[in-house]
């Protein structure tokens, strides 16, 4: 498992759209052996628009940015408070990088060390926290845009499950998401392996499923999405025996009584490994990324899975030029896909990229570890002609918030 999920665990014991619209082709033409077919971004201008401080304004943002109107709003996993080992914070931002702190979590009752992106609805704003609340489970939490927070949920770490490091999804005035661990004890490990749960607008939670740590996939950290009456998701673990036996994780689908099924298990080799994020749908068509896996260079993959079920690698990241181990999702614009990876590109601090529909891929932008940032974790967010993002490191040390003009 790669160092953010461990770190969860560690610690304690996007806006969600229910499908993306682009016009992407729903096959894919090529084969399903692209690699490292990159190329450098000519005229596409990367500003770095806030660099936070850990303290009091957060640290390490690891999610991605709503926008709301004019604003921008997300959450850091740490800062706030006091100081930069803070429990996190959420904060809101304006187009041009003015950045203030709406609130500092504190760990009791209110939830710490958030993982996920927020969901706004209604003129509120929701959200999860892996850790923290009555009992160190992790929250589903609300907020106010001027910060007054509650936590609507505090997970108890048994049936009901336990570190929701996803975000929620709204479907019909219900909220959606997904806990890494718990569940209870019909799971081969004794932490649990994941739920898929709902909340209602009375804060009461039903657990939809429960992970068996097997062949229906374990772990799940992703995001859900939502189309034609069905949810879909990604397991980090599970699958089958691949992978020294934990499983290499899944793409799984769950339909409203409960009943999943696995779209895709992933063996470790050329089709990838280890899905960190969600996957969305274009025309009917999954799109998603591994964190690992895709051959021998072992830096993850840009994934299609087809009305069929069949799988197909469009790229394969071999870590420079074009990026290694990316942890985000997928956005989808026009005939074009785009994402980030954690790690790889010209100075091994990751990448912003563009791919066609080949499979062909144009490095956008190469993270330094400067003012521009480093390592980003989160999926991007189309805001008018720029993609906007955040990067966990870099900056002042404690990550950024990006823009690059498409």
């Amino acid at each position: 498992m790669n160092a953010r999920w461990l770190g969860v665990f560690a610690l304690g014991a996007s806006l969600a759209a229910c499908s993306n619209a682009g016009s992407l082709p729903s096959a894919i033409p090529g084969s399903a052996s692209q690699t490292a077919n990159s190329r450098a971004a000519s005229s596409h201008a990367f500003t770095a628009l806030y660099s936070f401080k850990g303290a009091p304004d957060g640290a390490y943002p690891l999610a991605p940015l709503v926008r709301v109107g004019g604003e921008l709003y997300g959450t850091t996993s740490q800062g706030g408070n006091a100081n930069a080992n803070g429990n996190g914070a959420i904060f809101k931002m304006g187009l041009g990088g003015s950045e203030k702190v709406l609130y500092s979590f504190t760990g009791s009752p209110d939830g710490e060390f958030p993982q996920a992106g927020l969901l706004a609805m209604k003129g509120v704003l929701y959200g999860t926290t892996p850790n923290g609340g009555a009992t160190g489970n992790g929250t589903v939490f609300t907020s106010t845009k001027a910060g007054s927070e509650h936590a609507a949920y505090s997970f108890m770490g048994s049936s009901d499950g336990a570190s929701p490091a996803s975000g929620l999804l709204n479907v019909g005035g219900t909220l959606y998401g997904t806990t890494l661990g718990g569940g209870g004890s019909n799971c081969n490990s004794n932490a649990g392996c994941g739920t898929i749960f709902k909340i209602d607008s009375s804060g009461s939670e039903t657990v939809i499923y429960r992970f068996q740590g097997g062949s229906d996939g374990s772990t799940p950290s992703a995001n859900l999405t939502y189309s034609h009456g069905s949810f879909y998701g990604t397991t980090f673990l599970g699958g089958g025996s691949a992978c020294n036996f934990r499983g290499c994780g899944t793409v799984y689908k769950v339909d409203s009584s409960g009943a999943e099924s696995v779209v895709h298990a992933f063996k470790g080799g050329s089709d990838g490994a280890n899905p960190s994020a969600g996957v969305i749908v274009v025309r009917g068509t999954l799109y998603g990324t591994t964190s690992s896996g895709g051959g021998n260079r072992n830096h993850g993959t840009v994934f299609e899975i087809a009305h069929s079920g069949k799988e197909r690698v469009i790229h394969k990241f071999t870590g420079a030029p074009d990026g290694a181990d990316p942890e985000a999702g997928i956005l989808a614009i026009g005939t074009m896909l785009y994402g980030t990876t954690y790690a790889g590109g010209s100075d091994d601090f990751g990448t912003v990229f563009q791919m066609d529909a080949t499979g062909s891929e144009t490095v956008l932008h190469s993270f330094t570890n400067g003012a521009d940032g480093a390592n980003p974790s989160a999926s991007l967010i189309a805001v008018k002609n720029k993609l906007l993002g955040t990067a966990k490191n870099g900056g002042s040390g404690f990550g950024t918030v990006y823009s690059i003009e498409l």
